[in-house]
């Protein structure tokens, strides 16, 4: 977990922007190849609401949200395998339990439509979520954890293909990665893909909010060994709408 510093927490939108778009992956996190693709950012005072019709739309930020920016990413279609589709998500909220009535919301999503439009021509079905709270399932770096998978149909990917999200709560922030399949895509391809962009965003949080201490200022030979959690990743070169 991450002992935040009030100090270093937004406390206006812009502050809150400027945080969660520092700690986004670029296209690379994701492997070679992997390109921008167009709308490649969200409006970050806007994001994706489930409306009652099961249909995804983007809506002004509610008053407990400072900032939600979403970047788009794809992986050409290459060697007999579609173009898979793969988003980020970080959102900041005002307080830690309005961060956790976004994941609860997510599982009330899930019950209500268990397939769900993203945009004309592409479907979500058959989703189901599995929460998991810090301690449980091997859970020891975020409050909350959820994993949601289903199926994917797109006009131009046909389908159903594998379709994963997955979503981590730390404190009053929220970081979510997914992947749309297609054509030659399993889903443990998919969950292997995520796994780093998504350690790496946890780590970028860490790194805006964390309270310093007398280590992190250290020269690097007295900083100890990284820790699983953040082994291999890459920290963002600065720090500081939609959950699909």
């Amino acid at each position: 977990m991450v002992d935040a510093d009030p100090a270093r927490l937004p406390r206006t939108r812009a502050q809150a922007a400027a945080l969660v778009r520092g700690i986004m992956p670029g296209p690379s996190a994701f492997g070679p190849g992997t390109v921008r693709r167009e709308p490649y950012e969200s409006d970050p005072r806007r994001w994706a609401v489930l409306g009652d019709s099961c249909v995804w739309e983007q809506r002004a930020l509610p008053e407990d949200v400072l900032a939600s920016l979403t970047r788009h990413y794809e992986i050409p279609a290459r060697g007999g395998k579609g173009p898979l589709r793969l988003t980020a998500v970080v959102t900041a909220h005002r307080s830690a339990e309005q961060a956790d009535w976004e994941s609860a919301e997510v599982l009330e999503e899930m019950m209500r439509c268990p397939s769900q439009l993203l945009r004309p021509g592409e479907v979500l079905r058959d989703l189901t979520d599995v929460p998991n709270a810090l301690g449980d399932s091997g859970n020891g770096f975020a409050d909350d954890v959820l994993a949601e998978s289903g199926t994917y149909t797109g006009d131009d990917v046909g389908g159903p293909h594998p379709y994963v999200w997955e979503q981590t709560r730390i404190g009053r922030f929220t970081l979510a990665v997914s992947a749309r399949g297609a054509k030659g895509w399993t889903r443990r391809d998919l969950l292997d893909l995520l796994r780093e962009p998504h350690a790496t965003m946890r780590a970028g949080l860490r790194g805006a909010i964390a309270r310093r201490t007398p280590a992190a200022s250290a020269p690097p030979s007295a900083v100890a060994p990284h820790s699983p959690e953040t082994a291999g990743t890459t920290a963002p070169a600065t720090l500081g709408g939609g959950r699909r």
